[in-house]
């Protein structure tokens, strides 16, 4: 029977042991509130595990819920695993290596863009136990100044064309007289791009008035942000 110094020797091994394997249970805590992200910034997406213990030898998968293929990040066996990650997310996402050891796994990724908005999920899994926590995340964009295009006559007045580009979420554009008074006009036309940043285009035809003043408002309510241009139509 080992007994003075050595005997606390082998229980510290044992207990140190213990609080590193894998058959530990842990939680897995991160944000309770949205994360709001500026797209182009850089953002971290808090996950970490309670006791701080070591996920080395884990599996750390972070998904985005609201897309088809889902995978956004795998660490395995402690490797960076890029098969079958969205490809959109490929050289913006990394883990913090330097922390794996006391249980963070927190996720940076880089480079927001508008398609990466959506609810996501940390999955912490050791050979016997698992668990994770869903977060969401809002994407910001507030998009350029509209360009106002004078398009010439038409049938029944002026054809104007205004356009705007670079928002998440999608905006609403709507046409004003001097007054501040909403002018009838078609559906917008609206694109987005491979970043999943919106374009907002609509035409009107308008017609004389003691002004001739007329302007272009482009609105996003969610991030209480608006743009808007002015133009003036020469007199016949």
């Amino acid at each position: 029977m080992v007994t003075g110094p050595d005997s606390l020797y082998v229980t510290l091994l044992i207990l140190l042991h213990s609080l590193t394997s894998e058959s530990v249970k842990f939680e897995v805590l991160g944000p309770t509130e949205p994360i709001v992200a500026v797209a182009g910034d850089d953002i971290i997406l808090p996950c970490y595990l309670k006791p701080n213990i070591s996920v080395e030898d884990m599996t750390v998968d972070w998904r985005n819920l609201d897309s088809t293929d889902d995978l956004v990040y795998r660490y395995q066996n402690g490797k960076n695993i890029l098969e079958d990650q969205i490809p959109s997310y490929r050289e913006r996402t990394s883990l913090f290596k330097e922390e794996l050891w006391r249980g963070n796994t927190s996720l940076k990724l880089t480079r927001v863009q508008g398609s990466d908005e959506g609810h996501y999920e940390c999955l912490i899994q050791s050979e016997s136990w698992y668990e994770e926590i869903k977060m969401q995340v809002f994407v910001k964009a507030v998009g350029s100044r509209p360009v106002v295009s004078i398009e010439g006559h038409r049938e029944g007045g002026m054809g104007l064309v205004c356009q705007s580009e670079g928002w998440h979420p999608e905006p609403d554009l709507v046409w004003l007289d001097s007054k501040g008074v909403s002018l009838s006009a078609g559906p917008p036309k609206t694109h987005r791009d491979i970043k999943g940043l919106y374009t907002v285009k609509q035409h009107v035809i308008v017609q004389e008035t003691d002004t001739n003043l007329f302007t272009c408002r482009v609105s996003q309510s969610r991030i209480k942000e608006k743009v808007e241009t002015e133009v003036y139509i020469p007199s016949e």
